[in-house]
């Protein structure tokens, strides 16, 4: 029996067409991964973010929540403030400081500052939908690396809440 060895020979034809098969297939992917009509879209909103008349329904200066203003005087509430305070310290305090520094969420130092007395409260009440939606909350999770729970707050806790913020920043 003669002793059969295979030998693999290597035509330019088939060399060439290897070539040309990988190429189609870096096309393709490149073709199907890029935008079809040829222009780079830099819009953030997405479908689901719009409403019918095609604007954006997430308001970033207000949040996402029912506080769509909120009556805040310029002078600090105390009793208010006090209240707030001691809501602080049941569901806040074990997480956040009322300083610059970041415990296991940010510190509250300039927070009303920072955000709007509806946002503010909008991200208390509504935790998870502000989460989802708003980036600097987003940004926010990506340093801390924890989401926020939701501590079920009424409307009176958060705005108590909201004064103690003020208050924390200096307001008299």
């Amino acid at each position: 029996m003669p002793n059969l060895v295979p030998v693999i020979i290597k035509s330019p034809n088939l060399i060439s067409m290897k070539k040309f098969i990988s190429v189609c297939i870096i096309l393709t992917v490149l073709y199907a991964c890029g935008n079809q009509n040829g222009t780079v879209s830099n819009s953030s909103v997405t479908d689901e973010n719009k409403t019918e008349g095609g604007n954006p329904s997430y308001d970033p200066n207000r949040g996402e929540g029912k506080f769509k203003s909120v009556e805040v005087s310029g002078k600090l509430d105390d009793v208010m403030a006090e209240s707030g305070n001691k809501v602080y310290s049941v569901k806040c305090s074990s997480c956040h400081k009322t300083t610059e520094e970041k415990l296991v969420g940010p510190g509250w130092k300039g927070v009303t500052s920072k955000y709007s007395a509806p946002w503010i409260m909008n991200f208390i009440t509504n935790t998870d939908e502000m989460i989802t939606k708003d980036p600097r909350v987003q940004a926010q999770l990506e340093i801390c690396l924890v989401r926020m729970p939701n501590q079920n707050l009424t409307d009176t806790d958060a705005r108590q809440l909201y004064e103690f913020m003020r208050k924390n920043d200096g307001v008299k």
